[in-house]
């Protein structure tokens, strides 16, 4: 994960960026999506995040007897160990390995809204269903990898439908707030793609 961040994911971000400033600059169709799908991507990551927090502090908030306790957000701080080239698991992950790994969940999210909106184009014209096929399609996707077993996750009935619940909920978020980002601001790229 370390090589794949520094070698693939980092410069591939830079260079959207670049490419999405140079083309704003000549009035082309890349800025557009790419900032409306970025902040729709990190709202989204944000709404799945609070779906998932009763799971997460269930014991802690006298929930347990309401909703079942989960710990799903165990994998940030792998994450960042993964990407700072430590070992994982670990019982005690370093701050940066937690505030890389939330960076990196949060990435995930921006481009996966970048992605949503490059597969759509105006996501006015398409119902916001279809992300919510994304988004589940991206977790069933992850279901049938190693993911689980990777980070001692327990793959139950439990988990497996809180999952498609949260992964439905960013859905949601991300094709309608693309959609009333996509209406409200006034891209003179995004003008030119409402009338194609």
């Amino acid at each position: 994960m370390r090589l794949f961040t520094l070698i693939v994911f980092v410069p591939a971000l830079v260079v959207l960026t670049v490419w999405a400033a140079f083309d704003k600059k000549r009035g082309k169709q890349i800025f557009a999506p790419v900032i409306i799908g970025a902040v729709s991507g990190l709202v989204a990551a944000v709404s799945y995040d609070l779906f998932r927090l009763p799971f997460v502090f269930a014991k802690q908030w006298g929930l347990d007897g309401v909703v079942p306790a989960l710990n799903l957000f165990k994998v940030f701080p792998a994450f960042g160990a993964m990407i700072l080239g430590q070992a994982y698991p670990q019982s005690n992950y370093s701050l940066t390995a937690h505030l890389l790994g939330w960076a990196y969940h949060f990435s995930n999210g921006l481009t996966f809204g970048v992605m949503y909106l490059a597969m759509v184009g105006d996501p006015r014209k398409h119902h916001w269903i279809w992300a919510v096929v994304f988004a589940v399609g991206l977790e069933l996707a992850m279901l049938f990898t190693p993911y689980t077993a990777a980070f001692g996750i327990p793959l139950g009935r439990t988990f497996v439908i809180v999952t498609l619940l949260a992964h439905s909920i960013f859905g949601v978020v991300l094709g309608l707030t693309s959609g009333k980002l996509w209406q409200k601001w006034s891209f003179p790229v995004a003008a030119q793609l409402r009338v194609a």
